[in-house]
């Protein structure tokens, strides 16, 4: 006898191959441990990051604000350097005996090239070439006044003293003459002419001090 069995078959059930399913689980851990870096390490960092940031635009935006408040400074502080610098100029000028101008500008008259002492007409006559001459008195009216420099010109109660420097000997001889030919200066001695040699080079000259009394 045959029997025909009419009801439906039932479907197989699908078999999930072995190496999907390790698959799947690792792309899970691999998602969980992205997720776990993310949220331990990325998002504490971006956070600090733009915690940074943020103080940064303040600290520019504090620094742009006294740049502002000190705008002029500079300008401030050369004419406050000028101002001390006049201050302390007057301060030695007041602890010095004051020399008077026109004995100041005389001296710069002597120094300067093709210039002549303000002379008595007997003095004139003196340092002069006529018979009435001293050879003593006479100074070289084409001296270079360039071959020597003051180093320092100091008058207490109507006594000078002059120290400098000069190229020569001769150049000395002829300062202390016009100084002594001058209605400004009297009693002029010229001392103290030593040589020099300058220890870095070979450089020679004279150094030397000069005193007398002032006419005011």
């Amino acid at each position: 006898m045959i029997k025909v069995n009419l009801l439906p078959q039932r479907k197989p059930k699908r078999v999930t191959p072995p190496g999907e399913k390790h698959i799947a689980i690792g792309m899970g851990a691999l998602a969980l441990a992205a997720g776990g870096v993310y949220m331990a390490v990325h998002r504490p960092k971006a956070s600090q990051y733009n915690d940074v940031m943020a103080a940064n635009e303040l600290l520019q935006e504090e620094i742009a604000g006294k740049q502002n408040k000190l705008k002029g400074y500079e300008e401030l502080k050369t004419v406050v350097e000028a101002a001390q610098k006049r201050s302390d100029a007057i301060t030695l000028l007041n602890k010095a005996q004051i020399v008077p101008a026109h004995v100041l500008h005389e001296l710069g008259e002597i120094l300067t090239p093709n210039r002549t002492p303000t002379m008595s007409e007997e003095m004139s006559k003196r340092v002069g070439s006529g018979p009435q001459s001293d050879p003593n008195r006479r100074f070289q009216t084409d001296w270079d006044p360039h071959h020597i420099w003051i180093n320092e010109f100091v008058e207490k109660g109507g006594e000078f003293t002059l120290q400098g420097g000069a190229q020569s000997d001769g150049d000395i001889t002829q300062l202390s003459k016009r100084l002594q030919a001058s209605v400004y200066f009297q009693n002029v001695t010229p001392s103290g002419a030593e040589r020099i040699t300058e220890a870095n080079s070979t450089v020679t000259y004279y150094k030397f001090s000069i005193t007398g009394k002032l006419v005011y």
